[in-house]
């Protein structure tokens, strides 16, 4: 399936979930905000979460500093 990550065209298997998105992003282990076709994906739902074809995922991570 193709979908749109942060406005660029990413292919994943069907039935990629966005744990399956973030894990391929090597984004895992950050602490991530996940947006998926304007709707907030909370972190406890990100295994169950399944992403279709043509969604619109954006996701957002902090940084520190000062």
């Amino acid at each position: 399936m193709n979908i749109q990550l942060n406005g660029e065209n990413r292919q994943l298997p069907h039935t990629a979930t966005v744990h399956d998105l973030l894990l391929s992003e090597q984004l895992l282990e950050r602490r991530v905000a996940v947006e998926v076709n304007g709707e907030i994906v909370t972190r406890s739902q990100h295994a169950s979460h399944g992403l279709c074809d043509g969604d619109v995922v954006e996701i957002v991570h902090a940084l520190g500093g000062g």
